[in-house]
Formats: structure tokens, C-alpha cells, sequence
């Protein structure tokens, strides 16, 4: 280590308690001393994604959520329904550290040229337990973002653009030629839609609010349905008829909105088709689930033929699918299109302490649509 104050650091574990209790604390940890491969970020901005939270609350029922400790060393807990303790069966009692990806400065390094290479960069890492002042990684793990780029402009490197990224060559991989986007709006959202622009590939999105058609008209979207209108079935069936979308990628998982997509989806076809066949299209309709905002079950009438799919997708899983060297190629897009394509907007930046009081978790558990926050672990 090169400085006595890096060797140890704050760190945000997550515990599911056997007896039904959720416990969320900072831990005081020793940073461990890099080995010749590896380095030293102290983190300065890491993104609370939604896929985030299931590890960070571990099923608790936020609502329950109770405050304790002191202002320096703040102590969250939660109750457990059983039914949802009895799938956590896995971690209890295991202070686990949170945060998918973050960025921040290189400050120290083992003896690798490709390590030391870094010492005073900034990068942004992929690897877990981001919510904590130092992450010790591997060199070849680091995304070197481009000269002039802060830590909190890098800190979404990952999740969100790599997904978009991810829907659109699966699209393509698949034998679409357009697609739909539900939960719009989200920053993921914004990301994709100018993905599509640039790239030419026609998309359809889906939001909730009028407010959010608005913000994306504004940044270039052509087709936005607004799922709370009389006429959403109708509207979203011009728009697939005007794109062709066979494919659509849904965040809420729970309800009817991936049986309406389908159904739309069937009309539009149908509105094109040469011939009659009582088995519906013979075109395939595929919707991935990749999230969860609707935690309700999902139904769907089966009013879409015979050729469709509803399936789930997640991103590790299609990274290893396409391959390291395909992988990479998105990732250095990413970093080239940092702050134009791939920005990041957030509501509020906290603290490691600020974020395990009551108020920030109010807000963002909720995962509600322009509240994103960041977390600073060094603030």
C-alpha cells in the first residue's frame, strides 16, 4: 500500500438474519494489499440500480424498515415475511457487501506494468461491493475512461448501457429488426433510445405517464405509448405496424403488459398478412422479462397465435453468450460515448451514511422513474 490511510475503509454489508430480521451497518474492513495483477480505486460514485436492491434489502419489507445506532455508524433493520425468508435460506447470517459498479481514482497498485499503468487513472470497475471507499480488482477488470471523464460520469459504465447495448444486438442476434422498451423513461431508457437513433433501429417505448412521453419526445423518440390511456392497446398497435417490432424487453415482469405486447404485436401482423391461418402469425413474438417493478404475477390471454415467447434475460448471461472479445467491444463504446450517448442523470448524491437513513431509502427503494441516486463512499 502506499499510504497508511487506504488501508482500511467503510464498507456496506447486508445481513439476513435467520430469526426474519434484516440488518444493514457500515463496517469498518482492511483494504487488502493489491497483488502484482491487481489495484487499489478509491471509489467515489457508485449508482443504486435496481438490481441493487434485491441484494442491499434481501426481500425485507421496506416499509418495516427501523433506524438505530448513531449518526456516525447509522444501523438499518427491516422485517422478513416467512414466505420470503425461506428463499434467503442461502445467506443468512452473512454480512454481505453491496454495489454492482462504481468508478472512481486508481491509488495503488501491484508491480504489473498494466497495474501501475493506472496509478492516478480514472476507471470504472464492474465487480461488487462498490458500496465501500476502497475495492481492490484486478487491472484487466478496469474500464479506463477517457481523459477529462469524472467518477460520477462513469459510475453507470455498466449495468445500464451494457443492457441496452445487450437489447439491441440480441434484436439483432435473434432476427428482429425493431423492438420495444417498457419502463421507458429510466435513465436505461434514455440510454436506448439513443442507442436506436444512432444506430437507425426503430423502437417502440412504453411508459406510465404523460410527463414521461414528454421527456422522451424531447431526446428524439419517435413511437412513445402511454400505458394509462384509454387507447394504449391502439396506439401501440400503430406504432408496431409502423416499426415491425417483433421483440420487446420489459422491466415491470408483473400484470398484464407483456400479454398486451404480444397481443399487439399479433394485431399488427395480422394487419399485414397475405393469408388466413387459424394458427395465428407465423412470425415469432418474443418478450424477455429483465425486471421487476411489478412484483404482481404476470398474466397474459393467450389472444397471439402460436408462434411467440415470453422468456427472461439477464446480462452476465448474454456477455458470456456473445464472448469476451464481442463484450469488449461494447464496453469500449461505452467509455467512448460517456457523456453523450451513455449519461447518467441523477436526483441526489449521498453518502455512505446518508444512505442508510429512513428518507433516502424512502425514495430510492421505491425504484420510481427520475429518482436515481449515487452514492459517494468517500464523501
Amino acid at each position: 500500500m502506499t499510504s497508511a490511510s487506504i488501508e482500511r475503509g467503510l464498507q456496506l454489508q447486508s445481513t439476513v438474519k435467520h430469526t426474519g430480521e434484516l440488518e444493514l451497518r457500515l463496517a469498518e474492513v482492511l483494504t487488502p494489499t493489491p497483488k502484482v495483477d491487481e489495484v487499489v480505486v478509491r471509489v467515489e460514485a457508485a449508482p443504486i440500480n435496481p438490481s441493487d436492491l434485491g441484494m442491499l434489502f434481501g426481500g425485507a419489507d421496506i416499509g418495516t424498515a427501523r433506524a438505530s445506532g448513531t449518526p456516525d455508524s447509522p444501523v438499518i433493520t427491516a422485517s422478513i415475511a416467512p414466505n420470503v425468508l425461506r428463499a434467503m435460506a442461502g445467506r443468512f447470517d452473512q454480512a454481505l457487501p453491496v454495489g454492482n459498479e462504481g468508478a472512481g481514482v486508481v491509488v495503488a497498485a501491484g508491480d504489473a506494468p498494466a497495474a501501475q499503468a493506472l496509478v492516478g487513472k480514472v476507471v470504472a470497475i464492474l465487480g461488487g461491493a462498490m458500496y465501500a471507499q476502497y475495492r481492490v480488482i484486478k487491472a484487466n477488470q478496469c474500464l479506463l475512461l477517457p481523459p477529462g471523464t469524472t467518477p460520477a460520469e462513469g459510475a453507470s459504465c455498466f449495468v445500464n448501457p451494457l443492457t441496452a447495448l445487450g437489447m439491441v444486438e440480441s434484436m439483432r442476434i435473434e432476427g428482429h429488426k425493431a423492438l420495444v422498451h417498457t419502463a421507458a423513461a429510466s435513465n436505461l431508457g434514455q440510454m436506448l433510445v439513443k442507442i436506436c437513433l444512432k444506430d437507425g433501429v426503430p423502437l417502440v417505448n412504453i411508459v406510465r405517464k404523460q410527463e414521461h412521453v414528454d421527456l422522451l419526445k424531447s431526446i428524439g423518440a419517435t413511437h412513445v405509448c402511454n400505458s394509462s390511456a384509454p387507447d394504449f392497446m391502439e396506439r401501440l398497435t400503430d406504432a408496431l405496424v409502423a416499426t415491425g417490432a417483433t421483440i420487446a424487453f420489459d422491466a415491470t415482469g408483473g400484470g398484464r403488459l407483456a400479454g398486451q405486447i404480444l397481443t399487439c404485436m399479433e394485431v399488427a401482423l395480422n394487419r399485414t398478412a397475405k393469408e388466413f391461418s387459424r394458427y395465428g402469425s407465423t412470425t415469432h413474438k418474443q418478450v424477455y422479462i429483465y425486471g421487476g417493478l411489478d412484483r404482481s404475477p404476470t398474466e397474459f390471454n393467450r389472444s397471439f397465435g402460436m408462434a411467440w415467447g415470453i422468456g427472461g434475460w439477464l446480462l452476465t448471461p448474454f456477455l458470456q453468450k456473445i464472448g469476451p472479445a464481442e463484450a469488449q467491444k461494447l464496453r469500449e463504446r461505452v467509455a467512448a460515448e460517456i457523456k453523450t450517448t451513455f449519461a447518467s442523470h441523477y436526483t441526489r448524491a449521498v453518502s455512505l451514511r446518508e444512505m442508510l437513513s429512513l428518507d433516502a431509502i424512502a425514495v430510492y427503494g421505491a425504484q420510481a422513474t427520475g429518482q436515481k441516486y449515487l452514492v459517494n463512499p468517500n464523501a
